[in-house]
């Protein structure tokens, strides 16, 4: 069991060395995101193999916490770093007040609006 323990902490400790060399030198922000991705991940299994090899069930807990972060770091970041098509038709929050070209578009809507209700309003 020792030597078993040995090789995969072994191979775990690579996974992390290769994964923040990437995160370092990735060239775009989506390479970092995975690198950083799989480094959780490998700092998840160190964590769950010490816990398997010490036969503590006390450390589960810190482990889901761990993987929730890192899910929803990523699927954060994937969010953000989406290019979303122009034909999709996004729904546009209204302007921020105090924006001269806001009001203007406001002004515009309402003129839209009513021309729309056949001038009635």
């Amino acid at each position: 069991m020792t030597v078993v323990f040995v090789i995969t902490i072994a191979l775990l400790t690579v996974a992390a060395g290769c994964a923040i060399y990437r995160a370092e030198r990735g060239p775009s922000m989506l390479d970092r995101t995975v690198a950083l991705d799989v480094f959780t991940t490998t700092i998840v299994g160190a964590i769950a193999l010490e816990a398997a090899y010490s036969r503590r069930a006390t450390t589960i807990p810190i482990l889901v916490v761990m993987s929730l972060v890192a899910f929803v770091g990523s699927v954060t970041v994937a969010r953000f770093a989406a290019v979303e098509r122009e034909e999709e038709g996004r729904i546009e929050l209204p302007p921020a007040l105090g924006d001269v070209d806001g009001d203007e578009q406001v002004a515009a809507d309402a003129d839209a609006v009513e021309r729309a209700e056949g001038g009635e309003r």
